[in-house]
């Protein structure tokens, strides 16, 4: 790759429209007035950045940051928060851990709790044991998971009830591509016309504009380019679409 179009250092997030929207969400949490709920619920489809967004409002804000995963029992989610709040090794029954994690959290009320991946949870019958933690602690907590995580929610009407605000992730149009562009390949000079292109092919989803942004930057230092644009750009845009083998005609 050419000298001239080296990414930015890694762990760096660029300002998307989404990040701001989450960060002012989580900002409304903590602020909001005494007699108001403090859950709140970033949803969007895969590859619009959400967790991107997530963990930079983990950074900006100090909160506590828990990912959920498939495999995970009520055990497995209670031992992963304790974790995060520095118990190296948690211990005890559910119930006993629940109790710690809703003292340690009682201890900074204003300190959020961001889950990634909240969907699994409530698949899993598990998302309870979030509003128990919030009603106890009275911690300001962001749900973050898919698109049909506020319909999944409805279900829960004691959760549902508890939720201040709703934001929906929106998929990057020209502006926040010419932002990935220009903060993670400076020295790159890609036109819009392309970046139209990319942001059209690859459906605004900034996982795939990244990765494209990636391939451009491939071509651009393998062909001596400086520049990129509609016209001399013939590398790859990852539209998410899987290979197709086609058998010849006999």
């Amino acid at each position: 790759m050419s000298g001239n179009t080296q990414p930015v250092g890694a762990g760096s997030v660029a300002p998307l429209k989404n990040v701001a929207s989450c960060l002012a969400l989580v900002d409304t949490l903590i602020h909001r007035p005494a007699h108001l709920p403090n859950i709140g619920v970033f949803s969007g489809f895969s590859g619009y950045g959400k967790t991107m967004a997530a963990q930079y409002v983990w950074n900006r804000t100090g909160a506590y940051f828990v990912e959920i995963f498939d495999y995970w029992t009520r055990k497995s989610f209670c031992k992963a928060m304790l974790a995060e709040l520095g118990v190296a090794r948690p211990r005890g029954t559910i119930g006993d851990m629940m109790d710690e994690i809703i003292v340690r959290l009682g201890d900074d009320p204003a300190r959020p709790v961001i889950i990634d991946e909240a969907d699994k949870l409530v698949d899993k019958g598990m998302i309870e044991l979030v509003r128990d933690i919030n009603k106890a602690a009275q911690v300001p907590v962001l749900l973050v998971g898919e698109e049909l995580l506020p319909q999944k929610l409805e279900a829960h009407e004691r959760v549902h009830n508890r939720v201040l605000d709703w934001e929906l992730a929106q998929p990057c149009d020209l502006e926040d591509a010419r932002t990935l562009a220009d903060f993670i390949y400076p020295k790159l000079d890609i036109s819009n016309d392309l970046l139209e292109r990319i942001v059209r092919e690859t459906g605004g989803k900034a996982r795939r504009i990244v990765t494209t942004l990636n391939a451009a930057s491939q071509f651009a230092g393998n062909h001596g380019l400086t520049r990129l644009d509609a016209a001399n750009y013939a590398g790859r845009i990852f539209t998410g679409e899987t290979p197709k083998r086609f058998r010849k005609a006999a």
